[in-house]
C-alpha cells in the first residue's frame, strides 16, 4: 500500500474544498475504496474523513418525503421504520446487497459512488479505459458475463453494481451536494450517473469540489413495491438482472408503473416509454413483451452476457405478475 495522509474534515465546505486538491479522496465507510487501495486501483495521496459531520440522520421533509444523510449506514437505512413502511423497494434493495457486515459500514453516498466490479477494472495488469483512459477495454472480447448490454460503448461495457441506486431511480430520488463555497445543488438521480461514451473514467456529474450531503426521496408513490434480484447465489453476489418496481394496479390492470433495472447498464436503467406501454393493460405476455421491447431497445450482448436479454424479459414478467396479483 502506498503512503497517504489522513485527516478529519471539520465542515462540509472544508471537505468539498479538499476534494478539489489532486490525489484527495473522501472516506466514510470505506468498504469499496479501501479494497481498491489495496489493489492499487485507487492510489489517493490524501484521505478526508467525513464521519463526524453530522450527515448520518434520516429526516422527514415537509412534503412527506425523506432526507437521507450521506453517511447513513445501509443497514440503518434498510431498518428505518419509515423506509420499511413507505419505501419497501429501497429497504429490500439494500438488504439484497453485500453482507450484513458490509451494510453496517457502507454509506448512502458511498453506495452511489461505488466503482464497477468488472474484473478487468480490478486487475491492474489488464487494459481498462475506466481505470486508465486510452488503454483499451479487455472485457469486450474477454470475460463479460456480468457486464452491460445497454448504455455501453466501444470504450467500456462495465455495469454499475449498486442495488440501492436502482431502487432510488424507481423512486425518483434527488442527490443533494454542496461545494467549497457553500452552494447547494440538487441533482435528479436520473442525471447523476453518466454513461461511458468516450470517457468511461468520468462516472458521475459531480464537480471536483462537490460533496454529497444527502439523498432526498419524494413522497412515497402509490402501488406495490417490489425488488427482484437475479444472481448466481442467494447472498453476497452482484445482480445479473435486477428490477425495482412500483406498480399501481386494480382489477388486474396497471394504472401506473415505475421500472428501474440493475445489472444491465453502467447506471440504473429506466425507460419511461416502457412504463407508458403498460398503462391500462393487464400484465399479460403481450403488454409485458411490449414493455420489455422498449427497455431492451438497442441491447447488445458480447458473447458471455447474451443470456441477459431473455433473462431481463423473464424477470420483468415475474415482477409484473407479482405486482398485479398482490
Amino acid at each position: 500500500m502506498r503512503a497517504f495522509t489522513y485527516e478529519r474534515a471539520n465542515s462540509v465546505e472544508q471537505a468539498a474544498a479538499a476534494m478539489a486538491t489532486p490525489g484527495a479522496k473522501i472516506v466514510a465507510g470505506g468498504t469499496n475504496l479501501l479494497d481498491l487501495m489495496k489493489l492499487q486501483v485507487e492510489t489517493p495521496a490524501r484521505l478526508i474523513d467525513i464521519n463526524r459531520l453530522g450527515l448520518d440522520k434520516i429526516d422527514d421533509m415537509a412534503d412527506g418525503g425523506l432526507r437521507i444523510g450521506a453517511t447513513v449506514r445501509n443497514s440503518d437505512l434498510a431498518a428505518d421504520e419509515r423506509v420499511r413502511r413507505q419505501y419497501g423497494v429501497l429497504s429490500r434493495a439494500l438488504l439484497a446487497g453485500a453482507s450484513a457486515q458490509l451494510r453496517n459500514k457502507a454509506t448512502t453516498s458511498g453506495n452511489l459512488l461505488q466503482r464497477t466490479r468488472c474484473s478487468y477494472f480490478y486487475d491492474v495488469t489488464k487494459p481498462c479505459n475506466k481505470r486508465s483512459p486510452g488503454s483499451g477495454c479487455s472485457a469486450l472480447a474477454g470475460a463479460n458475463r456480468m457486464l452491460a448490454i445497454l448504455g455501453a460503448s466501444s470504450q467500456c461495457i462495465a455495469t454499475h453494481p449498486s442495488d440501492m441506486a436502482v431502487a432510488m431511480r424507481a423512486l425518483d430520488a434527488r442527490v443533494e451536494t454542496i461545494n467549497a463555497g457553500g452552494a447547494i445543488r440538487s441533482i435528479p438521480i436520473a442525471e447523476f450517473h453518466r454513461l461511458p461514451g468516450a470517457t468511461p473514467n468520468v462516472e458521475t456529474t459531480l464537480k471536483s469540489d462537490e460533496l454529497i450531503t444527502a439523498v432526498m426521496l419524494p413522497p412515497p408513490p402509490p402501488g406495490v413495491q417490489i425488488y427482484r434480484k437475479v444472481r448466481d447465489r442467494a447472498s453476497y453476489a452482484f445482480a445479473l438482472v435486477s428490477v425495482a418496481a412500483v406498480v399501481d394496479a386494480a382489477n388486474g390492470r396497471i394504472r401506473s408503473a415505475r421500472l428501474a433495472f440493475g445489472g444491465l447498464a453502467p447506471k440504473p436503467w429506466r425507460v419511461v416509454r416502457a412504463e407508458e406501454t403498460l398503462l391500462g393493460a393487464p400484465a399479460n405476455a403481450s403488454s409485458v413483451g411490449a414493455a420489455a421491447d422498449a427497455v431492451l431497445d438497442g441491447a447488445q450482448g458480447h458473447g458471455g452476457n447474451d443470456f441477459k436479454i431473455p433473462l431481463a424479459r423473464r424477470t420483468l414478467h415475474a415482477v409484473l405478475a407479482a405486482a398485479t396479483q398482490a
